[in-house]
């Protein structure tokens, strides 16, 4: 049974998507890390869905639903650099503003929806949003008030959605297709 969690992409992150011209492209791939500089994809694997969320006046956005194909360093990624020089994944350099230069940074080759900035997450749906943990204990996002987010603390990580809640965000990114 394959698992979906949420990562939250930062202004800059979006930012630099924009600027790159990356509105509309699906990425390939995205970078997990070793280091809080970059979320760390523990216990993602093959068929799992990731959320891209981003965070703008207090409304919540997917950004992009990228289903996990593998986890590490293809062909594709280009050859390492020997001497700590240059770029560490150079064959995904037009992707690199989703953490290629993240410390520890391993490429996560995925299929995704296309970059947007319109699908918003209803505020209903932000107040019912719940994670689990390996434990099976669930959490609530914090700091939602009259169905905006006050604060993005509690979605600044790697999380794993409940059934329930990955669901839900399917519906979302599936009615903004049509």
């Amino acid at each position: 049974m394959s698992d979906a969690f949420t990562v939250l992409w930062t202004h800059d992150t979006c930012r630099d998507l924009r600027r790159a011209g990356r509105v509309g492209e699906r990425p390939p791939v995205a970078f997990s890390g070793v280091h809080s500089s970059l979320p760390a994809w523990t216990g993602a694997r093959g068929g799992d869905d990731v959320y891209a969320l981003h965070v703008n006046r207090r409304e919540v956005f997917v950004v992009s639903r990228m289903r996990v194909i593998d986890m590490g360093r293809r062909e594709c990624c280009g050859t390492g650099p020997g001497t700590g020089e240059g770029q560490a994944l150079p064959g995904h350099g037009d992707w690199s503003m989703l953490g290629a230069g993240g410390c520890g940074a391993m490429p996560v080759h995925v299929d995704a929806t296309p970059v947007r900035f319109d699908v918003p997450v209803p505020g209903v749906l932000l107040e019912r949003l719940t994670w689990r943990n390996r434990r099976g204990r669930t959490r609530g996002l914090k700091y939602v008030v009259d169905g905006r987010l006050e604060r993005a603390v509690s979605l600044q990580g790697f999380y794993r959605l409940t059934t329930e809640s990955a669901d839900e965000l399917a519906a979302v990114v599936g009615g903004a297709a049509s």
